[in-house]
């Protein structure tokens, strides 16, 4: 039995909403998101492009050192954030999808690094980005929730 000093149970988190990636040259990092992964933007400004990466999900691409100070909003303030160096994110694809995306990587110039096939059947390309961030397609069959 939980003692009164306890704190409360965690409740359920439902996903990941946002994921951000930093760029020195963010319009080229837009251009590559909207133009060889197909992302829709919400919003573009000269410190952050924000993305619809599907299924309710946003992925942000600020301007490198941008948001290190944080920002004002009319509302409020979002604390100070920033990144270097090559971050990972994973975008899921149908698994009847990921062989034409592999067409499409190599028909743009792109160099997939790696192809992997996971113990639950799940598939996966990796590749980069303009800024040097690991790029997964990756199918259902993967983890145990995906």
């Amino acid at each position: 039995m939980p003692s009164p000093t306890d704190p409360p149970a965690a409740p359920a988190l439902t996903r990941v909403v946002e994921t951000a990636l930093y760029f020195d040259d963010l319009a080229k990092a837009a251009a590559f998101y909207r133009d060889v992964l197909g992302l829709q933007p919400m919003t573009e400004g000269p410190r952050l492009v924000a993305l619809d990466a599907g299924a309710g999900t946003v992925l942000l691409l600020f301007q490198r050192g941008a948001t290190a100070s944080g920002f004002r909003w009319p509302t409020g303030y979002i604390p100070p954030h920033d990144g270097a160096g090559p971050a990972h994110i994973a975008l899921g694809v149908a698994s009847e999808h990921l062989e034409a995306w592999d067409r499409r990587l190599t028909a743009l110039g792109i160099e997939v690094e790696s192809r992997v096939t996971w113990t639950r059947g799940g598939r996966s390309l990796y590749f980069r980005d303009p800024g040097g961030h690991s790029l997964e397609l990756v199918t259902p069959g993967t983890w145990d929730n995906y």
